[in-house]
C-alpha cells in the first residue's frame, strides 16, 4: 500500500508540474462577477474585424483579418493603438497606455504623454489582433456600488452603455455596448447544498458498507471536471499557444477521469482501501481545479461557454467533492485496509 501511495502520489505531482492550475477560463483573471459586459454592435459591420467582451468586461480584443489598419483612440481621442496587417504598434505618448495598467486608472502619467503631443509608435505585437484593457466598459469604483443597484441590490440593472469609437481606414466605426449588474445567488439557499456534498462524499468513506457507493461518487466528480474543462470558454486570439492553452486546462480533467475510472473498478472489485486512496488523490485533482474558480460560488455571472447554472454546479461539484473526497478516502483507506499477513512464526488469530 505505501508502494502504491508514492507512485500515485508522485504521478499526481508530475501532472500537476506540467499542467498548472486550471480554472473554468484561459489566461486567468476573476471567473465571476455581478458585473457583465457586451458588445451589441459594430457600426458599420467590417467583414473580417471583430470585437468582443473579456472577463466581464475588463479587456475588450479586436481581430483585424481585413487587411486594413484599425487605429484606437485613447480616451481623449489621442492616437493610442494601430492594429493592421503588420502587427499592433501603441504609442508610448498616449495618456491611455498608462492608464490602462491600473483597472481603476490609478497611475501618475509620465511627463511625455501630455495632450497635442506627437506619437510615439512602439511596437507591441506581430498579430493582427489584441487584447488591452479599456475603462469604457466596466464599472469604475471598486468601494462603491453604481447609484441604481445601491438603491435596488435585489434586481438587475443595466449600469450604462458603451462606446468604443474605431477608424476602419478612413471609414469610422462605433463599438457600441453595455454593462450590467445582476445580484447574486442567495447564501442561504446554496451554501446549505454544499455542505451537503460534502458531508455525502465524507459519509460514502466513513460510514458505508463498503466501497461502492464511494467508487460511484467518483464518477461524479469526474463528470463534473470533464464538464468544467469543456465548458472553457474559447482564450484570446492574442495568447502566443491557442491549443496549448486547451490542452493545458483539459489536462487536470483527464486525469481526474482516469483516477476516478481506476477507482470505481477498485470498488466494483471490493478493493476499499484502493478505493479510498484514489479518492484522496481525485480530491486533490478536484480541488486543484475548482480552487481557482471559487468566487462563481458567490457571484450572478460565471465564465463559461456552456449555461451558466451549469457551470456554477460544475464547480460547486469540484470543492464540495474535492473536499469530502479527501477527508472520506483516508477514512476509507484505514476502515477497508487488509489485514497484514501472518509471517512465519507468528500466531494467527482465530475467531
Amino acid at each position: 500500500m505505501i508502494r502504491r501511495l508514492v507512485v500515485v502520489l508522485l504521478g499526481l505531482v508530475a501532472v500537476l508540474a506540467v499542467a498548472g492550475p486550471a480554472g473554468a477560463h484561459v489566461g486567468g483573471g476573476a471567473a465571476g462577477s455581478d458585473y457583465d459586459a457586451r458588445v451589441l454592435s459594430v457600426t458599420p459591420e467590417v467583414p473580417g474585424l471583430s470585437v468582443r467582451v473579456l472577463s466581464f468586461g475588463d479587456e475588450l480584443e479586436l481581430v483585424n483579418g481585413t487587411g486594413t489598419e484599425v487605429a484606437v483612440p485613447g480616451y481623449d481621442g489621442e492616437p493610442y493603438l494601430r492594429i493592421g496587417p503588420d502587427g499592433v504598434w501603441r504609442n508610448a505618448n498616449s495618456a491611455a497606455t498608462y492608464i490602462n495598467l491600473d483597472r481603476y486608472g490609478r497611475v501618475d502619467l509620465p511627463d511625455h504623454a501630455e495632450r497635442g503631443a506627437e506619437p510615439d509608435w512602439v511596437q507591441v505585437s506581430t498579430e493582427p489582433s489584441y487584447v488591452w484593457h479599456d475603462h469604457r466598459t466596466h464599472w469604475m469604483s471598486a468601494e462603491q456600488l453604481p447609484p441604481a443597484v445601491a438603491a435596488e441590490p435585489d434586481r438587475a440593472h443595466t449600469v450604462f452603455e458603451w462606446v468604443v469609437p474605431l477608424q476602419h481606414g478612413g471609414t469610422p466605426v462605433e463599438v457600441a455596448g453595455e454593462l450590467t449588474w445582476s445580484p447574486p445567488p442567495a447564501p442561504w439557499l446554496v451554501w446549505p447544498l454544499y455542505a451537503a456534498v460534502v458531508l455525502l462524499a465524507l459519509a460514502a468513506g466513513l460510514l458505508a458498507r463498503g466501497p461502492r457507493p464511494l467508487g460511484a461518487l467518483l464518477l461524479v466528480g469526474a463528470a463534473a471536471a470533464l464538464w468544467h474543462a469543456g465548458a472553457t470558454p474559447e482564450p484570446p486570439v492574442s495568447i502566443s499557444s491557442h491549443a496549448g492553452a486547451v490542452i493545458s486546462a483539459m489536462l487536470p480533467a483527464l486525469t481526474a477521469a482516469l483516477v476516478a475510472a481506476l477507482g470505481f473498478r477498485a470498488s466494483r472489485r471490493g478493493r476499499g482501501a484502493m478505493t479510498g486512496l484514489l479518492a484522496v488523490v481525485l480530491g486533490w485533482l478536484l480541488l486543484v481545479q475548482g480552487l481557482p474558480d471559487v468566487d462563481v460560488l458567490w457571484t450572478a455571472n460565471v465564465l463559461s461557454s456552456g449555461p451558466q447554472p451549469l457551470a456554477r454546479v460544475a464547480v460547486a461539484l469540484l470543492l464540495a467533492l474535492g473536499l469530502g473526497f479527501v477527508g472520506g478516502g483516508i477514512a476509507a483507506v484505514r476502515r477497508f485496509r487488509e489485514p497484514a499477513a501472518a509471517g512465519p512464526g507468528r500466531p494467527v488469530p482465530v475467531g
